[in-house]
């Protein structure tokens, strides 16, 4: 553990933490920006007597980060911010978040321990391919890496050919990305005949994008290592939020720094546990955009609040299975892409690629899913998968079986849904 004293803490101990992170995140709201303080309600933090308190507070939403752009709620004097970093969305106004130059050692701390948890360590040799920029998760994982004192490969986006010769002449033991990079790493690796089993690489830590644990298996098999999955986002801080260990029995969100909860999508009520809800997060160690319970839109649940198998003490929630703005309604069925993701990836024969795309023209809905596989030809596999898809999901489709490689694959995350509608 990269803080022992913190991430076995007690239950009790982390509730007083928690108390503690909201009552100060409050104070630092009122002092520093009294709109904000009243539009979450004006409420003294000296009031608040428990976590669960939280509730009394409203819900902020991405919309309301954008309606004050660019700094409309930061609580920290522009010239004590140091950097910022940007929603990665690509519609409508940015949401910037300024960092403090506390919120950039928050950030290394919460990252020193993703990696920890994952097994990296000073003597590890990290290469980082998201990308440095605006997008948070370039930088947050080398901020982690350089607390660890480990060796880090700061070679960003693209680059596949690069990237593979990098982990087999540097000797990358961790590798980082945006969870469908190593779809692309391994098509051209597969293209250069190179082998997976001579390099030293052991972990990939990957996130920024829903992925299935069908498309982990596949990553896990192929690579010859363990992967772990990684939450976060620009909003709360960038990634490093929590991390699944090799328990494997659920992600680990930091409660000293972040106060969860799952509510109903539809409306404001929190969810028991084992329920799935939204994702909400109420940041307690940040200072340049401290946030009071803001909906993520990321669907999941909380598994346990027991101490894991690794130790941990912190709660674990459900890896996440999509986002309430990801749902797909197709002929009157509401589903996920990552559905998809499960029922395919999970049948011999196919690759480690989809694409979903509907054309809603003329009042009529039609759906068609392009599926790599390594025979194009094989009409067994084609009514196979939309017998799949009827019965898991209740609608058939138009299956496309495109050869291996054939779904065109960007730098950034990959488009899983194309979505055409009459202008």
């Amino acid at each position: 553990m990269y803080q022992p004293e913190m991430e076995a803490l007690s239950r009790e101990g982390l509730h007083r933490k928690q108390v503690e992170g909201l009552r100060r995140t409050v104070s630092r709201i009122r002092d520093h920006n009294p709109s904000y303080h009243r539009k979450i309600g004006g409420i003294d933090p000296d009031g608040i007597r428990d976590a669960g308190d939280v509730v009394r507070f409203p819900f902020m939403t991405k919309d309301d980060l954008r309606e004050a752009y660019p700094f409309g709620f930061t609580c920290a004097p522009k010239d004590r911010f140091v950097r910022f970093h940007m929603s990665s969305g690509t519609t409508g106004t940015p949401i910037l978040n300024p960092y403090t130059v506390s919120d950039v050692h928050q950030w290394e701390d919460i990252m020193a321990r993703c990696f920890t948890a994952a097994g990296v360590g000073a003597k590890d040799v990290v290469q980082i391919t998201p990308s440095f920029g605006l997008f948070n998760g370039g930088f947050g994982f080398h901020y982690g890496a350089s607390r660890l004192g480990s060796f880090i490969v700061p070679i960003g986006a693209g680059r596949t050919h690069l990237q593979l010769q990098f982990i087999r002449d540097l000797k990358t033991t961790c590798l980082t990305a945006i969870a469908s990079y190593p779809l692309r790493l391994m098509e051209v690796a597969r293209e250069k005949g190179f082998e997976w089993t001579t390099t030293d690489l052991k972990v990939g830590i990957f996130g920024a994008e829903v992925w299935s644990e069908e498309m982990r298996s596949r990553i896990e098999q192929e690579m010859g290592i363990e992967t772990y999955d990684i939450i976060g986002m620009t909003e709360t801080g960038g990634v490093g939020m929590g991390l699944d260990c090799p328990a494997r029995e659920g992600i680990h969100v930091w409660e000293d720094h972040y106060l969860v909860e799952i509510v109903d999508p539809a409306g404001d009520g929190v969810v028991p546990d084992g329920q799935e809800g939204e994702l909400v997060v109420t940041t307690l160690t940040r200072e340049g955009l401290p946030l009071i319970r803001y909906r993520t839109r990321d669907i999941t649940s909380v598994i346990s609040r027991d101490r894991c198998g690794c130790g941990r003490t912190h709660l674990r929630i459900a890896r996440i299975t999509g986002r309430t703005d990801d749902m797909v309604k197709i002929k009157g069925v509401n589903f996920y892409p990552r559905q998809v993701e499960s029922l395919f990836m999970g049948q011999p024969g196919t690759g480690t690629d989809y694409l979903i795309e509907i054309d809603r023209l003329e009042g009529a809905d039609r759906l068609r899913i392009l599926v790599e596989v390594e025979k194009p030809d094989d009409k067994g596999l084609t009514a196979k998968l939309n017998g799949i898809l009827h019965d898991f999901l209740g609608f058939g489709a138009d299956i496309v079986l495109v050869p291996l490689g054939g779904i065109e694959k960007g730098p950034g995350k990959a488009v899983r849904v194309v979505d055409r509608r009459d202008s």
